[in-house]
């Protein structure tokens, strides 16, 4: 067991390093290519805070990297988190909420409210 925990281990650390090494070189490529500005809140980067600027993947295939940078554009954290969160909104199927539909009405017995009953909870609306 011990064994096959290693190996396990080894794999993802290597998926880890090539995925590392594998956005180092294509996040280098694009600030080379690219101005240092957000390309949505229009933001400007120096060295000393370049590290929020980010690679986007237009079509969010982060192993879509041609060489000629068409499917990057450079966006700060805050824009590539909220781009991110847009397309998962949009995606047919990602909900990820659970549970059950609310059962609270909390417009029941306006209109006896409206009609001055005293018993506000009996909503004879419909007679």
């Amino acid at each position: 067991m011990k064994h096959s925990n290693d190996r396990l281990d080894q794999l993802v650390a290597q998926a880890r390093q090539s995925q590392a090494e594998r956005e180092r070189g294509y996040r280098e490529q694009a600030l080379k290519m690219y101005p240092w500005v957000c390309g949505r809140c229009g933001r400007e980067f120096t060295r000393a805070n370049l590290r929020e600027l980010t690679v986007h993947h237009r079509d969010h295939n982060h192993d879509n990297n041609p060489s000629d940078g068409s499917n990057w554009e450079l966006l700060c954290l805050y824009c590539h988190d909220n781009e991110h969160q847009r397309y998962t909104d949009a995606t047919p199927g990602s909900d990820k909420t659970t549970g059950t539909a609310a059962t609270h009405n909390p417009f029941a017995g306006l209109a006896g409210l409206l009609k001055g009953d005293s018993d506000p909870d009996d909503d004879h609306s419909g007679t």
